[in-house]
């Protein structure tokens, strides 16, 4: 029996990879770049849009020095742009409004709701 178990290899599995040191990647701050891109749609439209296209070819620079040598397809790179362009949308519709105004919105959307959509009480005492 104990010969069937000889030849076993008993480290981890090794997987293919480009490389074979293990990269750290920085984690992307979110909200240092939604406050970027508020400050630029607030100060002037027309800047903004100058500062979003600067800005967006430094990271395509920085991709391509930075990459492991994979270059990205068509499809890739439209499906990178629309994902940016539908989070910047997302950010200034956001930043239109004020806390204030969502809650007021939310309540007037409650009022509107069927007395079906409430909860029922549940106490059998009361």
């Amino acid at each position: 029996m104990a010969d069937e178990y000889q030849y076993v290899s008993k480290s981890k599995l090794k997987l293919k990879n480009d490389s074979d040191t293990k990269k750290k990647h920085k984690k992307k701050d979110k909200k240092k770049e939604k406050e970027k891109v508020i400050r630029a749609v607030l100060e002037d439209p027309s800047k903004g849009d100058e500062r979003q296209q600067q800005q967006h070819m430094q990271q395509k620079q920085q991709q391509t020095q930075t990459s492991t040598g994979r270059v990205l397809t068509k499809a890739e790179e439209s499906f990178k742009k629309m994902q940016e362009k539908m989070q910047n949308k997302r950010i200034v519709e956001k930043a239109q409004m004020t806390h204030k105004q969502r809650v007021e919105l939310f309540n007037m959307h409650l009022d509107s709701l069927t007395e079906h959509f409430d909860i029922p009480k549940v106490s059998w005492t009361k």
